[in-house]
């Protein structure tokens, strides 16, 4: 049985084949993800490409996220299968402005031109996760140099943290804003944004791809960040928290914490979050997972994420299918442990609908979910039909992680693949209809066709008015099923 909490793969060298792809679709991976800040922008088109193909092939509306780079300063690549540096031992580090340059054991090229101006001796640079230090020793016109603190293997492209009261760069870049111009052509699904400060930044990326576009999914992993949450998760469609680059930033043993805080934030907005970072790291080179690993899998699973994100294991690791499919497995696991009733009880009002200046359409939408829930739980209602085109119904049903399964009946296969990261929802794309009655009859047919109910069956359908000129869900009728 798939889990009802998404899993999100990032797709790469290792896994752009049409048959990994399918396979991880089959595997249990419901949005894939693309790391823009990896190769050139033809390739990673080409990608998206083959994803949807994937998709089409496999009858499942997979959503697609655009990972931006932001203004993540990185190494150039390291050769092939990387290098591993060891502890004590002395790096370069150099800025560089040509694509054709690399780095390697001794010399790590920065794509960065103010780097060497603003370091200074004493400076700690954390490599990649954080797993590799460097502290700073001498900084020269041409270059400086560093001493390994901490070793390990550098591969790929792997992000440079410098000091962040010197290195402050704007979120989105310019670089961002091309990237995503490209992948809108090509009907990108959902844009992570790296690197957010505070709700302005998103606003900022929301005015260049207007409404209707894609989702806005805000990446946490900065203090600023943290600190101006509650407003950032309020103006995005959704959030990542981004562990990697929060541990390198924070405190780590402050990390955990702030997860759980995004979560609980998330949900209580009624926005997907996913959670982010080195869940199976372990599999990118070995097939089984560490038991620290699927600990903090299940855990997240119980903090009430709606996603789990898997970056390396998928796009260079040797088991990309592997380490989707345990994921899958692990999750579906631990959700049989949630405490479902608990949880629905205990969450108070949607914040969206709580804030200064929420829309009626807004209230009406949190209020009437909430009492789809309760209704569900009580007459125990074999599914919960969400009839919606923007997908914002069924996210807020989400939200309360009811036992019945859900439902999104949505004329549009846009919303369908967006609701792909939404936690527990299973879209399907039926037609336009123009009055509540016959919107009712095709999504109750719509469960029936797909065996999640069967006659003698409670479902419980939410639906909206097609004609209101600010679309509310404001129907809430329990059906029996003939």
């Amino acid at each position: 049985m798939a889990p009802r909490t998404k899993i999100v793969a990032t797709v790469g060298p290792a896994s752009e084949s049409p048959e990994t792809l399918r396979a991880m679709i089959d595997a249990g991976m419901s949005m894939a993800r693309i790391g823009l800040a990896h190769g050139p922008i033809e390739g990673n088109i080409d990608r998206l490409r083959r994803i949807r193909a994937a998709a089409a092939d496999s009858g499942r509306y997979i959503g697609v996220m655009a990972d931006l780079p932001g203004p993540k300063v990185r190494a150039a690549a390291f050769p092939e299968g990387g290098v591993y540096l060891v502890d004590d031992v002395t790096v370069e580090l150099a800025p560089y402005d040509d694509a054709s340059t690399v780095s390697s054991m001794t010399r790590i090229s920065v794509d960065y031109a103010a780097l060497l101006p603003n370091l200074i001796v004493g400076d700690l640079v954390a490599l990649g996760d954080g797993g590799v230090e460097l502290i700073v020793e001498e900084v020269g016109a041409d270059r400086a140099v560093a001493r390994v603190r901490n070793g390990g293997r550098l591969q790929g492209r792997p992000g440079v943290n410098l000091p962040p009261e010197r290195f402050a760069i704007a979120t989105p870049t310019a670089d961002d804003l091309r990237l995503m111009a490209a992948v809108m052509e090509e009907g990108i699904d959902a844009i992570a944004i790296s690197f957010v400060r505070t709700a302005e930044d998103v606003r900022t990326v929301r005015r260049e791809v207007g409404t209707g576009g894609p989702m806005l999914i805000a990446k946490v992993e900065t203090q600023t960040a943290v600190d101006d949450v509650d407003a950032i998760i309020a103006t995005a469609d959704g959030v990542m928290v981004a562990r990697g680059d929060l541990g390198v930033r924070l405190p780590l043993e402050d990390v955990p914490h702030i997860q759980k805080e995004i979560i609980r934030a998330g949900v209580a907005y009624g926005r997907p979050v996913i959670t982010a970072t080195q869940m199976l790291e372990s599999m990118i080179s070995a097939p089984t997972p560490t038991r620290a690993e699927v600990s903090d899998i299940a855990n997240a699973v119980f903090d009430g994420t709606s996603a789990l994100m898997l970056s390396a294991e998928t796009a260079i690791g040797r088991y990309p299918v592997g380490a989707v499919a345990t994921m899958a497995r692990v999750a579906e696991r631990a959700e049989r442990e949630f405490d479902y009733e608990g949880w629905g009880s205990r969450l108070g009002r949607q914040q969206s609908a709580t804030a200064h200046g929420a829309s009626p359409a807004v209230r009406i939408t949190s209020a009437i979910t909430a009492a789809a829930w309760r209704a569900a739980f009580d007459v125990e209602a074999a599914a919960i039909l969400c009839c919606t085109r923007s997908g914002s119904t069924a996210r807020a049903i989400s939200r309360y992680r009811p036992t019945a399964p859900l439902l999104a009946v949505t004329p549009s296969e846009a919303t369908a693949r967006q609701l792909s990261v939404a936690w527990g929802i299973e879209a399907v794309v039926t037609g336009v209809y123009t009055n509540i009655d016959d919107i009712v009859w095709f999504a109750v047919k719509a469960a029936v066709d797909r065996k999640v109910v069967r006659p003698g069956d409670i479902v419980a359908v939410l639906a909206g008015s097609p004609e209101d000129a600010e679309p509310a869900a404001d129907v809430l009728r329990l059906v029996r099923v003939h």
